[in-house]
């Protein structure tokens, strides 16, 4: 039976696991609700099992975020990239979340690095581009949506040819496209509400350092109810 792997990046804080459970969880509990019957869902830790498995069990893959940075090029990390390349000229469909937004870019030729404008975090706007209204998989959402985010470091150079379908006044690669089943997103759709506020409360004196609000960020946090849908839409091109 063929699986859509959930590529393990790395663990959410403690206090976010033992109340909500790690990401493979929350990934999980998104996409296990439109998981076709013929399909499993399987994880991978990257960084504790270096063998990957073979394009050719997997009907899809989604990778997950991580504590960890691209640029730090981690041996574990680095080692993903020509698998990554491999199932992007294989048409694997893939999605990538976050440090696997920043991790596709990477090794489809983009660079990822800090965001010079520093870190974002919070519930907030993500307009569609043009080509995001004509993606078969953003074309659905509205054009603009909220999502949630949490991270430093971005896509600060997409790959070429690749396309990009959303953005805000943050950050230009909010949502990229490399292939016609290969996407990936900056924000985070596999988190809730209350995972969110667990995110601004443990960066609570990064914020402050940036001169952001952590009460007035975690007051605005809101459902995100279409970013969540990209994951099980993801699922009808598996």
């Amino acid at each position: 039976m063929a699986c859509v792997l959930i590529v393990k990046t790395g663990d959410a804080y403690p206090e976010v696991v033992a109340e909500h459970g790690d990401f493979e969880t929350l990934f999980s509990h998104q996409l296990s609700t439109a998981l076709p019957a013929h399909l499993t869902l399987d994880v991978w830790d990257t960084r504790r099992h270096s063998t990957p498995p073979a394009l050719d069990t997997l009907a899809g893959i989604v990778i997950t975020g991580s504590h960890s940075m691209v640029s730090d090029a981690e041996p574990w990390s680095e080692a993903l990239k020509p698998w990554l390349k491999a199932a992007l000229e294989s048409d694997v469909p893939m999605l990538g979340v976050c440090y696997g937004h920043q991790l596709m870019a990477a090794a489809f030729g983009g660079v990822s690095d800090y965001h010079p404008g520093g870190r974002e975090s919070g519930t907030h706007g993500v307009e569609l581009t043009q080509a995001g209204r004509q993606d078969p998989l953003f074309g659905q959402l509205p054009e603009r949506f909220v999502a949630h985010l949490s991270h430093a470091q971005t896509v600060v150079q997409a790959p070429e040819g690749a396309t990009i379908l959303a953005c805000n006044g943050h950050d230009a690669h909010q949502a990229l496209c490399y292939g016609p089943r290969q996407w990936s997103v900056q924000f985070h759709p596999e988190f809730t509400p209350a995972v969110m506020r667990a995110y601004i409360a443990r960066q609570r004196a990064a914020l402050r350092d940036q001169h952001e609000s952590p009460d007035a960020l975690a007051a605005d946090v809101a459902p995100a109810p279409e970013a969540a849908s990209l994951l099980q839409r993801f699922l009808g091109f598996v």
